[in-house]
């Protein structure tokens, strides 16, 4: 029989089960399948942030694909943290290296994609792709 979830690989989560607000950190839970390459994809397209310099809303699909080392990513820390970037102004091509950066320091994956589609604005759709390898 294969493993399952452990009573253990709930420790040191702290947002799962709780009260839901905006927040900058990525909780993780224990890979039982270290020995094995497959890829973990988490996308919405629910995503917002602001222009840096009007503070009008850009929306966007958000798509990270990874492939776990020993740990995996809790889905709704994702959420939270993508949620802590709504009333921030950033350019798109440094918010999609922040998440990158982020989630790789989190999960110290074997590979991380990190998709931004973002809606047309001004006649013009932008979408950046940042990738990290081990």
């Amino acid at each position: 029989m294969g493993k399952t979830t452990h009573a253990s690989d709930l420790e040191g989560l702290t947002l799962l089960g709780r009260k839901s607000t905006p927040v900058r950190k990525l909780e993780t839970f224990p890979n039982h399948h270290p020995e094995r390459d497959y890829t973990v994809t988490m996308e919405t397209e629910e995503f917002t942030t602001l222009c840096p310099l009007t503070g009008q809303p850009d929306f966007a699909k958000i798509s990270v694909r990874y492939v776990p080392d020993r740990k995996i990513l809790e889905s709704k820390s994702f959420k939270l943290y993508l949620w802590s970037f709504r009333n921030e102004g950033s350019f798109h091509e440094h918010l999609t290296n922040v998440i990158l950066d982020d989630v790789v320091t989190a999960l110290e994956p074997r590979f991380c994609k990190v998709t931004a589609d973002f809606a047309v604005r001004g006649g013009i759709s932008i979408t950046v792709e940042a990738e990290y390898r081990k």
